[in-house]
């Protein structure tokens, strides 16, 4: 076991994308940086009030996940002290426990001298996650496409997509449970066709970067946001404005309840700034993509 000072950097996440729905994420440049210490109990310190209500003890998702994935290789690391700072807003749809997942898993793989491939990595936070989007995208970066089911996972990773994104950020979270909870049981074999052309075509365009292609098939998602979108105040409003603002197109950010807009790359600024005087319920957020995963400093 290794007993060491270090440092765990992981970026936030976008997922979805509109069609891609569980499948696709995108890694943001926002990060949550958590600082590993030897303690004598487990003891996680958040920086700031609004991570103040989290678990802080053996029961916090970062410190589960690390004691889950040391204890499937037969590991056991000792307790030590997190310190925790975050630029990323708690449940408001930007992978906030995809990120802790994807810290645990770093931090014992440190701490119990895993050596994990990065595929492993991506398959247990899957498993623990419940889908491969947010934390596909957490421990890689950039742009990932998964597909994910029992113990199986296959990728397409790409680390740097040339476009910019804008956030916007209601004042209040969203459970994702609750989101989950407006989704139907099934959808009719037509309609779900449709939805898997719109994702396939706006995956193939990522890859190309093509990015006026991928955001026309963000808008024509027919498994999540026709059920969600009226959370959200003004969304056909801001719809329309972020497309006469230059944008490429506009979703919904994981489950929400933040809206991801994706625009020209340098003109995330500019677009966030429009979209805020418009529609100030919203908090902006200008964002580029972070090509780099979690990272050990």
């Amino acid at each position: 076991m290794k007993e060491a000072n270090f440092s765990v950097v992981v970026p936030a996440t976008t997922a979805n994308l509109g069609p891609g729905f569980d499948s696709i994420g995108l890694a943001l440049a926002l990060y949550m940086t958590v600082d590993v210490e030897p303690s004598e109990t487990w003891g996680v310190h958040y920086d700031g009030d609004e991570y103040g209500n989290l678990p802080t003890g053996e029961n916090n998702l970062i410190v589960q996940t690390i004691q889950e994935v040391a204890a499937r290789y037969d590991k056991q690391v000792s307790p030590h002290s997190l310190w925790v700072h975050s630029d990323i807003p708690l449940g408001k749809g930007l992978g906030s426990s995809a990120t802790a997942i994807a810290a645990g898993i770093e931090i014992a793989n440190q701490l119990a001298g895993l050596e994990l491939p990065p595929v492993e990595k991506v398959r247990i936070g899957s498993e623990l996650e419940g889908h491969a989007d947010n934390v596909s995208a957490a421990l890689l970066g950039g742009v990932t496409i998964s597909y994910y089911v029992g113990d199986s996972i296959d990728i397409v990773h790409i680390r740097e997509p040339e476009m910019g994104a804008v956030i916007l950020v209601p004042p209040e979270a969203l459970r994702t449970e609750e989101s989950r909870g407006l989704l139907p049981g099934q959808l009719p074999h037509a309609e779900a066709t449709l939805g898997s052309a719109a994702s396939s075509v706006m995956a193939a365009a990522i890859a190309r970067d093509d990015w006026e292609t991928a955001g026309k098939m963000m808008e024509q998602d027919i498994f999540h946001e026709p059920y969600r979108k009226h959370l959200f105040p003004d969304f056909e409003e801001i719809r329309s404005a972020a497309k006469q603002f230059g944008a490429y197109g506009m979703t919904i950010s994981g489950a929400g309840p933040s809206i991801f807009v994706a625009v020209k790359l340098g003109e995330e600024a500019k677009i966030a700034e429009q979209l805020m005087e418009k529609f100030p319920y919203y908090k902006g957020l200008a964002v580029q993509p972070s090509s780099d995963g979690a990272v050990v400093r």
